[in-house]
């Protein structure tokens, strides 16, 4: 997989590595090829993260992760599996934000190591370049089930365990 990593936060360390091995657990788990695709994952701080989310969301505060899919490729019916994207000449399947400062925060505030924060937070915007969504809750229990699958299958704890 090609992730195009912009780290604008100096205190992003190794996120390049985080980044691939996050994306491509995800693409894997779901039977695709990540050699095959490419994302852009953007690494900033809350205040830029912020502008981004009161811009695309019109909620002006940070939030920890948001995501850009290339296309819409949600399924019809709640609870199902949405349209897997094939390889092809556009591979792009969309683009990824996260923010440092948030997610140290809620790292801190869960009591998780943040690397395993970081990596939930990364596979769950791969997820949403993918078509899952979490809006109700038939939608929710896929992508959180898939999330904990993905996390299981790198040796990271469920994290919706309370």
């Amino acid at each position: 997989m090609a992730v195009d990593c912009i780290v604008e936060e100096p205190r992003w360390v190794d996120f390049e590595a985080m980044a691939e091995l996050a994306s491509n657990a995800a693409l894997s788990h779901l039977g695709l090829d990540p050699s095959a695709f490419e994302i852009s994952l953007l690494a900033c701080d809350d205040a830029r993260i912020a502008v981004l989310n009161a811009d695309f969301r019109e909620k002006a505060k940070p939030t920890n992760v948001l995501s850009w899919p290339s296309d819409e490729r949600a399924a019809e019916v709640q609870g199902e599996m949405p349209t897997l994207p094939t390889p092809g000449p556009d591979s792009e399947l969309g683009d990824i934000a996260i923010a440092y400062d948030t997610c140290a925060r809620e790292a801190d505030e869960q009591e998780k190591p943040f690397k395993d924060h970081v990596t939930h937070l990364i596979v769950h915007g791969t997820l949403h370049l993918l078509g899952f969504d979490h809006e109700n809750e038939p939608d929710a229990a896929l992508m959180e089930g898939l999330e904990t699958e993905i996390l299981g299958n790198l040796g990271l704890a469920d994290p919706y365990r309370e």
